[in-house]
């Protein structure tokens, strides 16, 4: 097996931005809640020590939170990220996928609050918790 392979059941995502163009391709599983993201790390997202920087893992985390907790509602939320912070549990190296999965989560009118682990192999290397503002209509 190739192991810059392409994990079984992740696809293009379907959504993307001009950050995610650039650090991609992203790839996602599942829907919704469920949705996963994931990452292969490659030498653009390295830092001086050769490893995946830890902006690289804030961004995949923003990104796997919002559109988890953003696409578990028709229409999608457009949900504004108010603050985040992350635990560095470990080093992600070159050559390594990275999966964002949720982990818990919950939606009120004003605030949306999520956290996801960030994974290789199933190790955790890193968790973020984070809370959305969520946009009200005008009235």
């Amino acid at each position: 097996m190739n192991v810059h392979a392409v994990p079984e059941g992740f696809i293009s995502l379907p959504r993307s931005s001009p950050l995610l163009d650039l650090l991609g391709p992203a790839y996602g599983r599942g829907e919704g809640l469920h949705l996963e993201i994931g990452l292969r790390a490659d030498n653009r997202h390295a830092n001086g020590r050769g490893t995946v920087h830890g902006g690289v893992l804030a961004t995949l985390a923003d990104v796997g939170m919002g559109y988890a907790m953003a696409f578990s509602s028709e229409p999608p939320l457009p949900l504004i990220t108010a603050s985040m912070t992350l635990d560095y549990l470990g080093a992600v190296r070159v050559g390594d996928w990275i999966v964002v999965r949720l982990e818990h989560h919950k939606r009120g009118r004003q605030l949306a609050f999520a956290t996801v682990s960030l994974q290789v192999g199933g190790r955790v290397v890193a968790r973020a918790n984070a809370v959305f503002a969520v946009p009200q209509p005008d009235s």
